[in-house]
């Protein structure tokens, strides 16, 4: 049985398990006996994190594209309705437990602007925070981009990671510098 497959079949035999916004503990509890039995890591490439969080990422962006078209996935209201799903293009993005490749839906039309991985977006917002409280802490931006590369397995460049610090000195400076009310 592959990876991909203890996933997908632990999770749909879940079912609606969640209750109350938050995940059941048993639905929980499953998940990870079921991964740990199949030889499935909780952490790492392709370990059960990575692949819940692949599909929280995706069932959230259909959930986008959903509401943009005004139907669900091969409801017949679309049919003839102008715009209408047109597959899916495959993004790498770094999150907090590595990096997903996550599968981002189109539109015919092209106007679909998901909102929870935006176009151009390859870091999630804990990814920068990360970076920022590593270089707080003194760490130089090469320091960073191995750190990152041997915890998360991620590769990123002393470019990206001055670009972030870069544009949250930005932010300082402005705030330093606001005008005080009285």
């Amino acid at each position: 049985m592959t990876v991909q497959s203890v996933e997908l079949k632990s999770i749909e035999a879940a079912g609606p398990a969640v209750s109350g916004g938050v995940p059941d503990d048993q639905l929980i509890s499953m998940l990870v006996d079921r991964a740990r039995s199949e030889g499935l890591q909780l952490t790492g490439e392709g370990g059960l994190l990575q692949q819940l969080t692949k599909r929280v990422l995706e069932s959230a962006l259909e959930g986008e594209i959903t509401d943009h078209l005004g139907y669900d996935k091969h409801e017949a209201a679309g049919k003839n309705s102008g715009n209408s799903r047109n597959g899916t293009r495959a993004k790498t993005v770094l999150t907090d437990v590595g990096p997903v490749e996550v599968k981002v839906p189109r539109d015919v039309a092209g106007t679909f602007e998901p909102q929870i991985v935006k176009k151009r977006q390859r870091r999630l917002t804990g990814v920068d925070e990360m970076v920022l409280s590593l270089s707080a802490k003194g760490l130089t931006h090469g320091e960073i981009s191995a750190h990152l590369a041997e915890v998360y397995g991620a590769e990123v460049s002393k470019q990206t990671i001055s670009n972030i610090t870069d544009k949250v000195m930005e932010g300082m400076a402005e705030w330093q510098n606001r005008p005080l009310d009285r």
